[in-house]
């Protein structure tokens, strides 16, 4: 029996044997020449990258350390600066998505989530599936005025989902099927509708217009964008609970009886804390800096700090509360560390290698067909990048680019692009700010959330592709 043991014990785990295949994956890529027009160092870098995703996929070790093995290798390696690896930690959006979650942390432990969840129980609560139509409708409602996907989904609506989810009695470790799998999923796909529906849905929204501008000298306005995302911005908000029921069965589908106990529990509440009214003010201090950002000028992540200072300094939040959390501080390391990846490809040539690629396999296409064709490339190349910002940047101005040159329908490209600049976060869960918020809140693993991002494309490309085109010709835009 104790041989038997040891021969067990030096046997290497079916996570060792994941973590070696990654990283023979990545070194495989220092055995062969980088192919022509592609530098050693971006070659090298891509294949680390291509590896770090692999791990995210089989999850053989966390996050965080697979992000940290990347950046070391690649430093040790000598294939890029140190210095350059760590600058993804100083990104701002790191910050408004750290910042998030320390605000989630807080509206769970003040009681103001539990209350506000409670009393959309008590109004929308008799089935799950219209809590996941509440979801859907508050994102519709807050799109157009709050100018950032991560502060609206993230700081906003994740932890009211959150609490949702508890106070249904769905916890994260024991129970996610109950409720929590479905609510998440649906308030992380709402919120790229919305931004894909609205200019102003998504901070990075405007770069695609000011693209439209200076390519095609099209201005694409905020009733432009939104008249094109109408209809089938519509449609894909109103069938996505129904998909979910599917893709993320809730066991708990009649929530009568949660109601009925989520009444009680609102009236054992009592009235408001003194916490919860400090939590709500705060709240609401954030939601009007967010949306009037032209205003002030103060940005999205700054704010949240406001906010998370405010809680410090009234005593509602404790510092050592927020240490205790592991989440904003794991996801500072990962996603800080893979955005530097994901730019590190720009800066070393890869994307642009890319984008040469794509014009020399589509010369011989012409028309409708072509923007469909880039617009599915645009799509999926989503899988290389780990914020939206930086996809946009990197890739808009090159396809739109590509599209005039081939005499496309300027526009059938632009709402295109434009909408699937949002769209395509649905592929990982490490896509955009509030994606990372609902997937840290461990409702969801990452192998089902990568099936179910893959679906979620098919389901856009279906709608965005089907209706949209539809529509955009009814609008006689093509």
């Amino acid at each position: 029996m104790f041989a038997d043991s040891i021969e067990k014990a030096s046997r290497p785990s079916k996570n060792t044997l994941k973590l070696l295949f990654c990283v023979l994956l990545a070194a495989s890529f220092w055995l062969f020449p980088p192919p022509q027009g592609l530098s050693a160092a971006g070659w090298r870098l891509l294949g680390v990258f291509l590896a770090t995703i692999l791990s995210f996929l089989l999850n053989g070790i966390a996050m965080a350390p697979a992000v940290l093995i990347a950046m070391v290798g690649l430093a040790a390696t000598g294939t890029l600066p140190f210095k350059g690896l760590v600058a993804g930690f100083g990104n701002k959006v790191v910050w408004l998505v750290v910042g998030a979650f320390i605000l989630a942390g807080a509206v769970t432990r003040t009681g103001f989530g539990l209350r506000v969840a409670l009393t959309l129980v008590k109004w929308l609560g008799k089935t799950t599936l219209g809590l996941g139509y509440a979801i859907c409708g508050s994102e519709l409602v807050l799109g157009p005025c709050v100018p950032s996907n991560t502060a609206r989904g993230g700081g906003i609506l994740a932890p009211i989902v959150r609490s949702l989810a508890l106070a249904l009695g769905s916890n994260p470790g024991k129970t996610p099927h109950l409720a929590g799998s479905y609510l998440v999923s649906i308030g992380a796909h709402a919120n790229l509708i919305t931004a894909a529906m609205f200019l102003t849905g998504m901070g990075a929204n405007p770069l695609v217009a000011e693209a439209a501008a200076s390519v095609f000298g099209i201005d694409f306005t905020w009733g432009k964008w939104a008249l094109g995302a109408l209809v089938p911005g519509l449609l894909a908000l109103m069938l996505l609970p129904i998909l979910m029921m599917k893709l993320c069965p809730p066991s708990l589908k009649d929530a009568s009886k949660a109601r009925q106990v989520g009444m009680e529990k609102l009236r054992e509440l009592g009235p408001w804390r003194s916490s919860e009214k400090v939590m709500a003010g705060v709240f609401i201090l954030l939601l009007l800096l967010w949306s009037t950002y032209p205003l002030h000028g103060l940005g999205s992540a700054l704010v949240t700090w406001i906010g998370i200072i405010i809680l410090i300094v009234t005593k509602t939040e404790s510092w050592q509360n927020i240490l205790k959390n592991p989440q904003p501080w794991d996801t500072l390391i990962w996603l800080g560390g893979l955005l530097a990846l994901a730019n590190a490809l720009k800066s070393e040539g890869v994307i642009s290698y890319f984008a040469a690629n794509v014009e020399s396999y589509m010369s011989g296409m012409e028309g409708v067909y072509l923007v469909i064709g880039l617009g599915v490339i645009y799509f999926y190349s989503m899988y290389a990048f780990s914020m939206l910002t930086a996809h946009i940047s990197a890739m808009v101005v090159t396809f739109m680019t590509l599209a005039l040159a081939a005499d496309a329908p300027p526009m059938l490209t632009i709402p295109l692009l434009a909408y699937f600049s949002c769209l395509c976060a649905c592929t990982t869960h490490y896509s955009t700010g509030p994606v990372v918020i609902y997937y840290g809140l461990s409702y969801v693993s990452t192998p089902r959330w990568f099936k179910v991002g893959f679906i979620m494309s098919l389901y856009h490309m279906a709608i965005w592709l089907g209706v949209g085109l539809l529509w955009w010709r009814f609008l006689g835009w093509w």
